[in-house]
């Protein structure tokens, strides 16, 4: 199978100058600290994947179908709607414990939808953060 290019790519841009464009200084200060945590968790920069995820390692994936393609191991992006954490599929798909202590979240697919880190539990975040990188180092994605 032909190797598509995902339209979201790894880029040059800068994540501060990024962020500082956020509007609602809420959304931006939580990004600043969800940058500075995915930092010191990952020991990666962070960098820009399109033009509004920031991603944290990269890794390199192949599915069944043939197809493939290199993508971010955590990362996030501050939506209008929400901070977009992206973080394990597990979370989406299943119950997990941390979940139950983390506060006021949605889920979707690999993604955690926060509305300010006012409403959660900033340590639960953080072992939610690290789970997922353990997780990739360990399935050998990383």
């Amino acid at each position: 199978m032909a190797n598509i290019a995902l339209k979201t790519q790894k880029n040059d841009a800068s994540v501060e100058d990024f962020l500082n464009q956020v509007e609602d200084e809420v959304k931006r200060a939580d990004s600043f600290r969800v940058l500075e945590m995915m930092r010191e968790i990952t020991g990666e920069p962070g960098t820009m994947w399109g033009d509004s995820i920031v991603g944290f390692g990269r890794y390199h994936y192949t599915y069944a179908s043939g197809r493939e393609g290199d993508w971010f191991v955590t990362g996030f992006s501050p939506r209008k709607q929400s901070l977009t954490l992206y973080l394990s599929y597990q979370y989406a798909e299943t119950d997990h414990p941390l979940l139950d202590r983390l506060g006021k979240y949605k889920t979707g697919k690999a993604c955690l939808y926060i509305k300010k880190l006012a409403d959660v539990d900033l340590d639960v975040l953080k072992q939610l953060i690290q789970q997922t990188v353990a997780q990739a180092a360990q399935d050998g994605s990383v």
